[in-house]
């Protein structure tokens, strides 16, 4: 069944507006709410009356990556279609020709991390905010968006750091390690950063801020956009190797 009402767009005025993730509660990702996060996106990008995008969550939450009690029971079929989300669904924040500006306020894990590093300004909350790549721990790799997104935004060592343990930071040594900019005391601060660094962002010309944005960008959008048309998408076999599920139990079952 498709979902519904799992994203709002919200106009904040002089072409800032807010795509909140609304996927409760702790916006777990499905291959549904991925395509429509894809297509929502694809939309703005389009849309001149938008100067810049802030993207939010009103859970506690960000974003926890997959629903690991779903996913563990996945077939070929819906492990296809999620990996396509999350292809999809990042490489159009990362390719998206607007400034994004993601205000986290909970902690971003696994696929979750992903709306963060894809965007182009990034603000957390002090008191609430972690920061993980967990796929390791529950036995899977990375589909080829998220995978390029990761090698481009972070460098070799938070690379190792993230991708070899799969444990969380937290936003201070996530600020050190240059992927987060700004860190706010309290929701009050993190939506008025938030807000702020949009605005500075809006005010740029939008063709150069394109422009520059395509030039930083465009060998990975491209080697992503070049895997998926050689079947990124649906990964020989399935996502999953022989381990994934039983990895995904033990997950769980630690809570």
């Amino acid at each position: 069944m498709e979902e519904t009402d799992v994203l709002g767009r919200h106009d904040l005025g002089d072409g800032i507006f807010e795509v909140q993730l609304g996927r409760a509660p702790v916006n777990a990702l499905s291959a549904d709410f991925l395509m429509q996060f894809a297509a929502e996106i694809e939309s703005i990008s389009k849309d001149e009356t938008v100067r810049a995008i802030i993207l939010t969550s009103p859970f506690k939450v960000f974003s926890a990556g997959l629903d690991l009690k779903q996913a563990k029971d996945f077939d070929i079929a819906q492990q296809h279609a999620v990996v396509r989300g999350l292809n999809e669904a990042f490489l159009a924040l990362y390719a998206c020709p607007k400034p994004v500006v993601a205000s986290v306020g909970g902690a971003a894990i696994a696929g979750g991390l992903f709306f963060v590093l894809g965007s182009d300004r990034r603000v957390a909350m002090s008191k609430r905010s972690s920061f993980g790549l967990a796929e390791v721990r529950v036995g899977a790799d990375f589909p080829v968006g998220p995978l390029e997104i990761a090698k481009a935004t972070l460098d070799s060592d938070t690379q190792r750091r993230l991708m070899l343990t799969g444990q969380p930071i937290g936003p201070i040594a996530a600020r050190n390690a240059g992927f987060i900019d700004i860190i706010a005391e309290d929701h009050e601060d993190l939506v008025a950063y938030s807000l702020s660094e949009a605005r500075k962002l809006a005010e740029l010309p939008s063709e150069a801020y394109a422009s520059v944005k395509l030039q930083l960008r465009g060998e990975t959008i491209a080697r992503i956009r070049a895997a998926i048309a050689a079947g990124g998408n649906e990964p020989e076999g399935g996502w999953f190797n022989s381990q994934t599920r039983d990895a995904m139990q033990g997950m769980i079952d630690q809570g």
